[in-house]
């Protein structure tokens, strides 16, 4: 994901540029096509979207790239289309279909079978899916079985992703025609809508596959700051500046601290522990992880409490 093309030396900012993906590219291509239109090396995204999926897509910028894993974990929301009366390998409508059904269900069946996948649940991923298998992808696994002669007989003997629990906060129906359904959730990281779909299909016993999916919303990035991709790629530098989301306003949700000068900022990158003395109000709420603003209100890194009670650790620092 951080892979160096150049060394730019450039004053591009150090943050997160929210791209509003289109259809068609890969999350990692994305990251490509950004770090050539920005000459900027270092950039990572938050959180895969599949190539068929529009929307959020937050990308980290600079030292930014050292908080991706924190911004990753967050919630994300989707709008999702799915269509009844057929199953697919990859559970989407790009892949090969494997079950056909002439039934379809009503409003009432479809409300009651949506209820069972509201809460905490175990979730089976997709089998064409990044998930990691005994040291391999597993969507390679996939393919190697849909290139076998017999496809469906293989993919039935391919390993498959482990159930991994998740947990779905809201989950609507949006409107249903009795052959479609558009649905809006809030999930948390590691969900897969994929897998809604082709659950429920079998809750219905008529089959579903996922036919369009648009993230809404990454944690605390929404569409309200979404920068076209083609924006990105083609308009001037200049003008994404103002557009970024800067360090003093990313991960809110955790508590702060702020440090009274500049010389405790290079004491933490030693490894000194922040006392309450350091810091300009005493931390208050004991929480796992807390936010180090520099003097400035900046982010300057994040913090775990210390051994000693009442001290902060650095744990990630920025500056």
């Amino acid at each position: 994901m951080k892979s160096e093309i150049r060394d730019p030396n450039s004053e591009f900012p150090d943050g997160v540029i929210v791209v509003d993906k289109t259809e068609g590219p890969t999350s990692h291509d994305v990251v490509t096509l950004a770090r050539r239109a920005l000459g900027v090396s270092r950039i990572g995204h938050t959180g895969t979207l599949d190539p068929m999926a529009t929307g959020v897509l937050p990308l980290v910028i600079g030292r930014a790239t050292r908080l991706a894993q924190f911004l990753t974990a967050s919630d994300k929301t989707y709008e999702a289309t799915i269509a009844f009366g057929r199953a697919t390998d990859s559970y989407d409508a790009s892949g090969t279909v494997v079950t056909t059904s002439d039934r379809r269900p009503s409003r009432g069946e479809l409300d009651a079978a949506i209820a069972t996948f509201r809460g905490t649940f175990d979730q089976t991923p997709p089998a064409f899916s990044a998930k990691n298998i005994d040291g391999q992808r597993s969507y390679v696994l996939a393919r190697r079985a849909a290139r076998s002669a017999d496809a469906r007989s293989a993919s039935r003997k391919t390993a498959r992703p482990n159930a991994v629990p998740v947990t779905v906060k809201r989950l609507e129906i949006l409107s249903f025609d009795g052959d479609t359904a558009r649905l809006e959730m809030q999930a948390t990281a590691g969900f897969y809508v994929r897998s809604l779909a082709h659950d429920i299909g079998e809750a219905l016993a008529c089959g579903a596959v996922l036919t369009a999916l648009r993230r809404t919303r990454s944690g605390e990035f929404g569409l309200d700051r979404a920068v076209p991709l083609a924006d990105v790629l083609q308009a001037p530098r200049e003008s994404l500046v103002g557009r970024m989301v800067p360090f003093r306003e990313l991960l809110p949700e955790l508590p702060f601290v702020r440090l009274r000068s500049a010389s405790q900022l290079e004491r933490l990158k030693n490894g000194v522990e922040m006392a309450p003395s350091d810091l300009v109000t005493p931390l208050t709420t004991l929480a796992p992880i807390i936010r180090l603003l520099g003097p400035e209100g900046d982010l300057v890194g994040l913090a775990k409490p210390g051994k000693t009670p009442g001290c902060l650790h650095g744990w990630v620092v920025l500056g």
